[in-house]
């Protein structure tokens, strides 16, 4: 995907059923970010409700070394694992590759191509995706078993920090899955990839089933 770019794209907040706490430290850009808390959909406020009304989270350090904090919230970085000294892939595996554990650490990118405009990638560079049968608000995912092993959901360890590149880091969010392991949410809607997916820059996913399409930087579906 050498020709694809970084998108700008920006837009206003959707409330995703978290504990938001801006993190824009004094140290630069890169230490601009908030936290998070991994929500059960059972847990989940109204969706009209406002975060200024929402309890505050504890808030950690800002983490730069990739590692998992002490508690269970994660950490939304608006900076790439690559600004923040990081290589590798913090664990996230490609194409049909069972996770086994979950990342240490994600990296979410706004890319271009001609047949999806913009969408998102992992730092595998394989494309991200969103179920039409999943609900934003509040965010919950309805695939699991079989359909998880086909999608595998984009999931971090608690703790982890979620990297980004030309997304608003207001659009990140988290819930717990049935196996209890975090997944990732961008504008309410949890995300995955797909294991028919074995290139970078594959887009195989694409409306599949007519419910799967590549996700936006604002949770949105994907399309040129």
């Amino acid at each position: 995907m050498t020709s694809d770019s970084n998108s700008t794209a920006r837009g206003p907040v959707t409330r995703a059923a978290l504990t938001v706490l801006l993190l824009c430290g004094l140290a630069g850009a890169t230490a601009c970010g908030k936290t998070i808390s991994v929500t059960d959909a059972s847990d989940a406020p109204p969706a009209a409700a406002s975060a200024a009304t929402q309890p505050p989270a504890a808030q950690p350090p800002a983490g730069q070394s990739g590692q998992p904090t002490s508690n269970s919230a994660l950490q939304v970085v608006d900076s790439t694992a690559a600004q923040n000294g990081l290589t590798g892939t913090g664990g996230t595996v490609v194409g049909a590759a069972v996770q086994e554990a979950p990342p240490k650490w994600v990296q979410l990118s706004a890319v271009q191509s001609p047949r999806l405009g913009t969408h998102l990638i992992n730092v595998n560079q394989a494309t991200l995706y969103r179920f039409d049968k999943d609900t934003a608000q509040p965010s919950q995912s309805n695939c699991a078993d079989d359909c998880a092993t086909t999608w595998p959901p984009v999931t971090i360890v608690e703790g982890g920090n979620v990297y980004l590149a030309g997304v608003d880091p207001k659009r990140i969010g988290a819930i717990r899955r049935q196996d209890g392991q975090a997944q990732v949410t961008v504008g309410g809607w949890p995300v995955y990839r797909f294991s028919g997916d074995v290139k970078p820059g594959d887009t195989n996913g694409q409306g599949v089933g007519g419910t799967w399409f590549a996700v936006g930087p604002t949770g949105e579906k994907s399309a040129p």
